[in-house]
């Protein structure tokens, strides 16, 4: 009899309780979400405004038009939230109270990239996702046929430049041309060739040195390129259409074209003009033998053959 009393109580107590709690899930889903119930975070670092708390309530009145907490579903509207191209994380739930959270991280573009000839970001993982047309994000330009491969480590490239403060105010863009990388610069017309993405910041160490020891003492028009992709070497190219460079540079072209000139040149000049000095000057001179002074004569040949030898055809070789 006990027993039965016992299991009587227990099977009371537990259609009670059912009661109440259908009631009060009746109650919690027959509850609206207003818009003082709706918190929405953006828990990202960098501020980036791709995607605002407006665009996401819009999301959740489509998704639940009702407005009602027992017609949401929210596994599907996570879902519809972490398919945003924007978006790069989202955790949505609701408390006791009826309160919806929704917390998102957007993504924080690391360079804008021009390929192709379409324009899109690329963030710290190396995803792109496409620009927006209310909101331009600061970033490095990047232009060239870059691989999706290599996203990730220019991605490292573009965060150590913005890190150090000169890097950040010298370089203003990455182009990729024949496969070597070039760093773009906000003094000068001259871009930075630093070949492939490896060893970055010995590359970016060493010319910091050069410019700061050498380059901020020159014309910034000097130079068309400065290439640090060698190991432990910095190649300059002068700039043709600097004016100080001109000379310079038409000097260094003119020795080089008249340089064969001046070899096939050689020959023909030297042997028949000695030989026919040579060969007047004694025929001329045996009638003076006569006369008593015949020892001064041969010094005056000897005279006459040095010049045709050594002074004629040096002059004319420095002179072309």
């Amino acid at each position: 009899m006990k027993n039965k009393y016992r299991i009587l109580k227990i099977a009371v107590t537990v259609i009670i309780l059912g009661l109440l709690l259908s009631f009060s899930l009746n109650r919690f889903s027959g509850q609206k979400i207003t818009d003082n119930k709706i918190s929405v975070k953006m828990n990202e670092k960098t501020p980036v405004y791709f995607i605002d708390e407006k665009d996401i309530r819009e999301i959740v009145k489509k998704e639940n038009p009702s407005g009602k907490v027992g017609d949401l579903n929210i596994p599907v509207l996570e879902k519809k939230i972490n398919s945003l191209p924007a978006v790069d994380s989202a955790n949505v739930y609701l408390n006791l109270n009826g309160k919806l959270y929704l917390d998102i991280k957007q993504r924080v573009p690391v360079f804008r990239l021009n390929k192709d000839g379409r324009d899109f970001y690329v963030d710290e993982k190396g995803v792109e996702f496409p620009i927006s047309k209310t909101y331009s994000h600061p970033c490095m330009l990047v232009t060239g046929n870059i691989n999706p491969d290599e996203y990730e480590k220019l991605a490292e490239l573009v965060e150590k430049i913005d890190k150090d403060d000169f890097s950040k105010k010298f370089f203003i863009g990455i182009s990729k041309s024949k496969g070597d990388y070039n760093l773009l610069t906000s003094d000068g017309n001259y871009k930075v060739e630093i070949g492939d993405l490896d060893n970055i910041e010995f590359k970016v160490k060493g010319l910091k040195t050069f410019v700061e020891k050498y380059l901020v003492f020159q014309d910034p028009q000097k130079y068309s390129m400065v290439s640090v992709k060698y190991q432990n070497q910095i190649v300059t190219t002068l700039n043709p259409y600097f004016k100080e460079n001109d000379s310079i540079l038409k000097a260094g072209n003119l020795e080089l074209a008249k340089a064969p000139a001046l070899a096939a040149a050689k020959k023909p000049d030297v042997m028949p003009k000695t030989e026919t000095k040579k060969a007047k000057t004694p025929a001329a001179k045996p009638k003076e033998k006569a006369k008593p002074k015949t020892t001064a004569k041969p010094k005056e040949t000897k005279k006459t053959e040095k010049k045709p030898t050594a002074a004629k055809p040096k002059a004319k070789v420095k002179i072309e």
